[in-house]
């Protein structure tokens, strides 16, 4: 199975000011780059991950959006979606993202990368669009997108092709996660085969409250 790196994207830029707000710094605003980028553990190079607490870190060093369900918001919002806008750093096509197993493997270019979680959607997102309750509606949509950890370093670039190497047999998707996390935390427990390849933040997060579902559903 493959598809195609549509764009590679990195950030640097401020939140616009918003009412009532202070303003925020955020990497949120990517714009897509000309010719290879390195890619290093902690993600592209020239990317910046202003918070850590949230983003960034070894286990989502890249976030992968699909063009596919940019083009259901483009035609849902009427405007343009280019590559970068929901804070991705790559823009894949020909791939199914919410349907990615965590866990499984993609060679892009000369680099290694792993699927490991899904977005939650947050109040930045919504503010960098200006569209009243799109955390809401992007979590209702349920097309996340996924964050991916580096296992091998190297360089990457528009038009590589994006092949998936290795699945796991557990099945456990992306958009499983998101509902367990979001509208489904009945599903957590199905999470459980899964919990190895998350990044360290969320498996500290809610290891304790998979154990007490199961505990509890036993």
């Amino acid at each position: 199975m493959s598809g195609r790196l549509e764009a590679v994207c990195v950030s640097g830029t401020d939140l616009p000011s918003v009412p009532e707000r202070k303003p925020q710094r955020t990497g949120i605003d990517k714009r897509p780059v000309p010719g290879r980028v390195a890619v290093h553990p902690l993600g592209l190079d020239g990317d910046v991950q202003v918070n850590r607490r949230y983003h960034g870190g070894e286990g989502q060093a890249l976030y992968a959006y699909a063009q596919e369900d940019a083009d259901w918001w483009a035609a849902e919002l009427d405007r343009e979606l280019p590559p970068g806008r929901f804070g991705e750093n790559l823009r894949t096509a020909g791939l199914h993202l919410t349907g990615a197993v965590l866990g499984e493997r993609w060679r892009v270019g000369t680099a290694l990368l792993q699927v490991t979680d899904c977005r939650i959607p947050c109040a930045n997102f919504e503010r960098f669009w200006g569209v009243p309750q799109l955390v809401r509606r992007f979590t209702v949509h349920g097309a996340p997108g996924a964050y991916l950890r580096v296992l091998e370093t190297g360089e990457i670039g528009a038009g590589d092709d994006v092949e998936v190497i290795d699945r796991p047999a557990h099945g456990v998707t992306v958009g499983t996660a998101f509902r367990a996390y979001t509208t489904q935390k009945q599903r957590l427990p199905e999470l459980a085969p899964a919990v190895p390849v998350l990044p360290e933040r969320t498996r500290e997060r809610i290891a304790g409250r998979i154990a007490a579902r199961v505990a509890h559903a036993g």
